[in-house]
């Protein structure tokens, strides 16, 4: 599979892997700031953005996408980061291709079978019936009954994106992701990984519990956990200046 993917600077290899519904352009900010002394690559996902939209969706097929990617463009090393199902990319590629990972960064995700947080959005999402509009604000007005938070109705209505003949289409392939949405949800497995690892999560955010981190240190015993306040599950976008802090 030939994912799409965009590259910025030159340098030691970082790769920033999107969570669900995201897509390469999520992270370009953070990315360009990472420029200054490294290559960074940000891929699209399978099923999201410009990739390939295909009709399985899970973290080994998701590894193999990036293991082949990687070789491609001779990067057989790198810097991982990933955020939310990203996150889980990165550490299932960390714990099957231990050589492949320098340093692992885990953006608000941990390694265990993650709770139900977005069977809501994706109802929502699949309520409405792109054919019929003739407006991107119709989107936004539909969006904005049904899902309440600003940040999260505009992260989403970023993936509507408008052919040439004028007609709307979803970026994600939205129908797929909902039926893998179980195989999204699970938890990684595998030997553990002895490489430097950091988890990040946002202070308003419970997807890194401290009931798990034991078991998560299990997988990775040398990894280190920074809360940064104020943010939600999307850090780079509540607090992004914080975020690349972090990173550097």
């Amino acid at each position: 599979m030939e994912l799409f993917s965009r590259e910025f600077g030159a340098g030691s290899p970082v790769l920033i892997l999107h969570g669900l519904f995201g897509f390469s352009d999520n992270w370009q900010t953070i990315a360009k700031s990472l420029a200054t002394e490294h290559l960074v690559v940000t891929p699209d996902l399978r099923n999201h953005g410009q990739s390939p939209h295909v009709h399985t969706h899970s973290y080994p097929e998701m590894v193999e996408d990036l293991r082949v990617f990687m070789e491609e463009k001779w990067m057989f090393h790198a810097i991982v980061v990933g955020h939310s199902m990203g996150g889980k990319v990165a550490m299932q590629l960390a714990l099957t291709h231990p050589d492949m990972v320098e340093k692992l960064v885990v953006v608000d995700m941990e390694p265990s079978q993650a709770d139900d947080n977005h069977s809501d959005i994706i109802d929502a999402l699949l309520g409405l019936d792109l054919s019929k509009m003739t407006a991107r604000r119709e989107a936004e007005a539909y969006l904005t009954e049904r899902i309440h938070d600003f940040g999260t109705r505009q992260f989403l209505l970023k993936n509507i994106t408008r052919e040439d003949d004028g007609s709307f289409t979803w970026k994600m392939n939205l129908p797929i992701l909902w039926k893998h949405y179980n195989d999204i949800l699970s938890a990684v497995t595998g030997e553990p990984f002895e490489k430097p690892t950091l988890f990040v999560r946002g202070s308003r955010s419970d997807y890194v519990k401290d009931s798990e981190w034991e078991k998560t240190k299990r997988l990775f015993p040398k990894a280190d956990l920074v809360t940064i306040e104020g943010a939600g599950h999307w850090v780079h976008a509540d607090k992004p200046k914080e975020l690349l802090e972090v990173l550097r």
